[in-house]
């Protein structure tokens, strides 16, 4: 899990994560399909990708 911290241009958002490092992240499919809105404090729960640490997906917003 990691919280949003900044909103960037085209669905992306820059997410902090509970170890304390910052990735780029961008909404899965289901998230637009379903129009899920995430803002600036919500506590999301982020997919990484193994050949860049550094981006990630966004698969789900707590409540």
């Amino acid at each position: 899990p990691g919280v949003v911290k900044e909103l960037l241009p085209n669905a992306t958002f820059r997410v902090e994560l509970e170890n304390g490092h910052e990735i780029i992240a961008h909404t899965a499919g289901k998230l637009r399909k379903n129009r899920i809105r995430v803002l600036t404090g919500d506590k999301v729960q982020v997919e990484m990708t193994p050949y860049d640490l550094t981006k990630g997906r966004i698969n789900y917003r707590f409540r």
